[in-house]
């Protein structure tokens, strides 16, 4: 058991990555308080070994502080919450921005400010940032608003590292590809012709396929593990070769 004893937190825990870290962190041994802001997306949780499922509006700063406040001191956070806009800088509106910043960006930031102080005083702490290769890592088509925010939470990561490393608390972030999750597919069926849709994220994938949820929590796991005792302020591209 790899995470045996081990408190950890994840946002946006009710599908897709999320649920699948989840799920791994506790089979670990962690203890998984998964959280997220549609508490049907929960139930499925109920019995499950580890994990207590609670709700949980990241854009909510009381409600996150009022939450964190009721816990133990966290080994792990897991900031998963997101939105994918598309379109261009000319597409872009500013409420649209403004909504990715709160949500990508702010909400992590939050959640951060949440957990740090109960990380600093046991002098241990492990912060993993959802971010993406679309962003400072690479430009992709039709994605201004999500690049900008995703290329923030880089920045965000790396700053939080240089500020606590001595504290014994580190950060890092994951930078996955496209990966099939429902989200992904809620926006692929917006689309006039979905097939084609699908066809075009898997174009872009050099492996030939969409990532399954299930391949991105190991690189969770081994970040909220000891083996990952010597890394932070890193970027981890599991993005099936898109970065090639």
């Amino acid at each position: 058991m790899r995470l045996e004893g081990k408190k950890a937190l994840i946002t946006a825990a009710g599908q897709g990555i999320g649920r699948a870290s989840a799920l791994a962190l506790a089979a670990e041994g962690a203890q998984v308080w998964a959280t997220d802001l549609n508490p049907k997306l929960l139930e499925s949780y109920q019995g499950v070994a580890n994990i207590t499922a609670l709700p949980l509006d990241v854009l909510d700063k009381a409600a996150i502080h009022k939450l964190v406040g009721g816990l133990p001191a966290l080994d792990v956070l897991f900031n998963c919450a997101g939105f994918v806009h598309g379109g261009t800088a000319l597409q872009a509106t500013d409420e649209e921005l403004e909504f990715a910043f709160q949500l990508n960006v702010r909400a992590q930031f939050w959640m951060i400010q949440a957990v740090l102080p109960k990380m600093q005083a046991q002098k241990r702490g492990s912060i993993i940032n959802m971010a993406s290769v679309c962003g400072s890592i690479k430009g992709l088509p039709n994605r201004f608003i999500y690049g900008t925010t995703k290329a923030a939470v880089i920045g965000l990561t790396k700053s939080v590292a240089a500020d606590f490393v001595a504290d014994g608390v580190r950060c890092n972030a994951i930078c996955p590809g496209t990966v099939d999750t429902p989200s992904l597919q809620d926006r692929i069926n917006a689309n006039a012709d979905p097939v084609e849709a699908r066809k075009a994220f898997i174009a872009r994938q050099p492996l030939g396929r969409l990532a399954q949820a299930h391949e991105i929590a190991p690189l969770v796991t081994f970040l909220a593990s000891d083996e990952s005792a010597f890394v932070t302020g890193q970027a981890y591209n599991i993005d099936g070769g898109i970065t090639i």
